[in-house]
């Protein structure tokens, strides 16, 4: 299950400016051919830019005034993108830092302890601190993966183990293990064991169970066919918006220094 997402083809965008209180953003307007919908799409792009889409008879006042509608959303997801690229800036692994655990937010903060010789994790009230005698940056590093993997170990299969009352082709959580991976959230192999991400922990729990279902509907469906999203839509309905959020934070979550 890859993050990878297919451009549409549009003609040469127009660029126009709209503003919400004292902001202002750029958006492209794309006059789509042969667009028979009346409603007039926004999208923000994980680069940042805004493009919207309509039909090429709309005029040009519905056009702004669909986007004005949409402007205090166009905002908020322009800070989102702005947030993950100070995000994705090389880690010290020092006190102040971020770190992400189920979709939220902690306060990296390091404690050194001259009586405690190995480095621990504890998370307490939204700190994740670092304890130890050494805390070299590596040391650091190491204990909060550690910390990590031992989390998603605990999330995963208590999420399966929830999964296996619901899915009515499941009597028992399936084989499952944790193999991090920059490109996929997990697998489904042919003999039925799952591959989880450990990095997936750092998403909400909705968001994990989006991953889980994924993989356990393929021990009925190994294909994405349309038995398989008929599945998905059963049991998740609102998966599509699950995965888009997922997705979107792709970038942030995989990031290999760790965030």
């Amino acid at each position: 299950m890859t993050t990878t997402v297919e451009p549409v083809q549009h003609e040469q965008p127009i660029e126009h400016r709209a503003r919400y209180g004292d902001r202002e953003f750029r958006y492209h307007l794309c006059h789509v051919p042969g667009y028979q919908r009346r409603s007039i799409r926004v999208h923000v792009h994980p680069n940042g830019t805004v493009q919207v889409d309509a039909p090429e008879d709309s005029p040009l006042s519905e056009i702004k005034a669909a986007v004005q509608r949409r402007a205090r959303w166009v905002l908020k997801h322009l800070d989102d993108i702005e947030q993950r690229h100070r995000d994705l800036l090389p880690r010290q692994w020092v006190s102040g830092e971020s770190v992400l655990y189920l979709g939220r937010r902690y306060v990296l903060k390091t404690i050194k302890d001259t009586e405690q010789r190995k480095v621990t994790c504890k998370l307490i009230s939204g700190q994740l601190r670092v304890i130890g005698h050494d805390l070299t940056p590596e040391r650091i590093q190491a204990a909060v993966q550690q910390w990590y993997r031992e989390r998603a170990s605990d999330v995963f299969q208590r999420r399966l183990n929830l999964m296996v009352d619901a899915l009515p082709w499941l009597k028992t959580p399936p084989e499952w293990r944790m193999v991090a991976m920059q490109t996929q959230w997990g697998s489904c192999a042919a003999s039925g064991a799952i591959l989880l991400n450990p990095h997936l922990v750092k998403a909400p729990t909705r968001a994990i169970d989006y991953v889980l279902l994924h993989e356990l509907c393929h021990l009925v469906e190994h294909n994405h066919s349309p038995r398989f999203y008929n599945l998905l839509d059963r049991f998740m309905p609102d998966w599509r918006s699950v995965k888009e959020r997922l997705d979107g934070q792709a970038e942030v979550i995989l990031h290999k220094s760790g965030k």
